[in-house]
């Protein structure tokens, strides 16, 4: 399935993965433009989906959808278990999280997230946030913005950028994308460029966000959702998310050591279903570009 808004990545292995029961209960955390809510739609009979979506684009996405099995909620996913609540939901089936930024989101140049155009220094998922990629260049230390750069850009100069962007503020307040670009032109690697811009982009998306400290709530939440059986199904698409859906699912922490008991088993809510994660095969990649870095991580909630 296509649709203008966005092309759900991995879309079919996705749907398989959740294993849909047609009476389940089932969450799309990550709604975008619906394009998996809509398919696991048409997997449920008197089931149900709850889907979440902190983004005003698309709530009014969601609006469109008229079908009796279906609830949105207009929130960030790390409130997963306070609006299970709300809906008088308990036990869910499968929990579906694309962790990915939609199509729309990136080719809206106003929304600032895409390094091919020029636009304000926003990047808010949420835009009734505060804070902007702005504020964090314009009011940011030297040495957290290194530290940004370099955890969440994975940056090899990042002190070096991080420099960079402190200096070139003193004379201009940071206002657009191709300002940054501008001030970083001289430090991106030859040939490079692109690669290296979206890894700026993307601390700072990460940070204005506070995406990690949100997929961390999440995934602890899922453990306490899902019903033994039931499924978890993750879409990353780079190194540091993937590191924490990995890291709950196979030690159920996403950071620090596992927890055992007397016998040395590891405290921990799933099982994988695969120890590799599932990639994008190259038909796809070819259609949709940006399923290219996709990882599915697939688990399932161990019996109590």
């Amino acid at each position: 399935m296509t649709d203008g808004y966005h092309i759900p990545v991995m879309l079919q292995q996705c749907i398989e993965a959740l294993n849909i029961k047609p009476d389940g209960v089932y969450v799309d955390a990550t709604f975008g433009g619906g394009g998996h809510s809509r398919e696991i739609l048409k997997h449920l009979t008197s089931g149900r989906l709850i889907a979440f979506d902190q983004d005003e684009d698309a709530r009014k996405e969601a609006e469109a959808i008229d079908h009796r099995s279906f609830t949105f909620c207009h929130a960030n996913f790390m409130y997963l278990k306070r609006y299970l609540r709300l809906h008088a939901v308990e036990r869910v089936d499968g929990i579906l999280a694309d962790l990915g930024v939609s199509s729309h989101q990136i080719d809206s140049p106003e929304r600032g997230f895409a390094t091919r155009f020029d636009g304000p220094l926003d990047m808010r998922m949420d835009t009734g946030i505060s804070r902007t990629a702005a504020d964090v260049l314009n009011t940011y230390p030297e040495e957290k913005l290194h530290k940004i750069f370099g955890m969440y850009g994975e940056l090899r100069n990042a002190r070096t950028a991080a420099r960079l962007v402190v200096q070139h503020r003193v004379t201009r307040r940071f206002e657009r994308t191709s300002q940054l670009k501008e001030a970083l032109k001289v430090v991106a690697p030859k040939g490079k460029e692109n690669k290296y811009f979206a890894q700026v982009f993307q601390a700072l998306r990460i940070e204005v966000n506070d995406e990690m400290e949100a997929l961390e709530n999440f995934l602890h939440q899922t453990g306490e959702v899902v019903a033994p059986g039931g499924r978890l199904v993750v879409m990353s698409y780079h190194s540091l998310e993937d590191r924490l859906v990995k890291n709950y699912i196979l030690q159920g922490k996403v950071y620090g050591e596992a927890e055992k008991d007397l016998y040395g088993n590891v405290f921990k809510p799933f099982d994988p279903l695969n120890r590799k994660p599932i990639e994008p095969d190259e038909a796809e990649v070819t259609i949709n570009s940006r399923a290219r870095s996709a990882r599915l991580r697939v688990a399932i909630r161990r019996e109590v």
